[in-house]
């Protein structure tokens, strides 16, 4: 009959497509991107803020899209982890909030740092080693300036100089024959404040498991 409707056609004439929901996965490369943005001046922290927790608050993928719309694509390894590798990265800032690399970030070949009166962390305990060596230049000028290490990193301070700065170098016993994976360079001129690098704190059950047993 010529006023009939096959139930395909009615289907797909009344009912939207529903939308795509979003994976662990799918969050992780997100935060991945929003963070990555953010060390290189791309995001304000607030803006950093706002947007993990709607991307890891996120159900579909229409929500993580517009939380990077407005950023540039990061390209993904395998594994889902951000693989883009930028031969150079300067971080500049002066008299502004603090400036910090942690959780999973992408190291670049080079890295330089022009900042006053801004502390800076970088925590290399899960980052994304792409190299072996990391060299860093430094112009900074007071605060503090934190590295914090993992498993089979190193850090060579004695390119950077120091005025009326201090360092202290907190290094933690490791098994003999442990593979170096990272080696952290530090050059040039670091004034006033200081240079902390420290192995990551230990967690809870860490330091239970660093306690003497009772002898029964």
């Amino acid at each position: 009959m010529s006023g009939d409707v096959s139930p395909t056609e009615k289907h797909s004439g009344t009912s939207p497509q529903p939308e795509l929901r979003a994976s662990h996965a799918d969050r992780d490369r997100v935060v991945d991107v929003l963070r990555i943005a953010a060390g290189d001046g791309m995001l304000t922290a607030d803006e950093l803020d706002e947007r993990l927790e709607a991307a890891l608050s996120a159900r579909t993928l229409s929500e993580l899209a517009v939380l990077t719309v407005d950023l540039p694509t990061v390209s993904t390894a395998a594994d889902g982890t951000a693989a883009e590798v930028k031969d150079v990265v300067r971080i500049a800032q002066v008299f502004s909030g603090k400036v910090e690399r942690t959780g999973r970030w992408v190291l670049p070949r080079r890295l330089e740092l022009a900042v006053t009166w801004c502390d800076v962390t970088l925590d290399f305990t899960e980052a994304v080693i792409t190299q072996d060596t990391l060299r860093i230049d430094v112009a900074m000028t007071g605060k503090t300036l934190t590295l914090v290490t993992g498993q089979g990193v190193e850090v060579d301070t004695d390119g950077l100089t120091l005025v009326h700065c201090r360092l202290r170098h907190h290094r933690r016993r490791t098994p003999p024959g442990t593979p170096v994976t990272l080696r952290v360079e530090l050059v040039g001129h670091k004034a006033h404040g200081k240079v902390v690098v420290r192995p990551a704190r230990r967690t809870l059950g860490q330091w239970l498991l660093r306690r003497p047993t009772p002898s029964p």
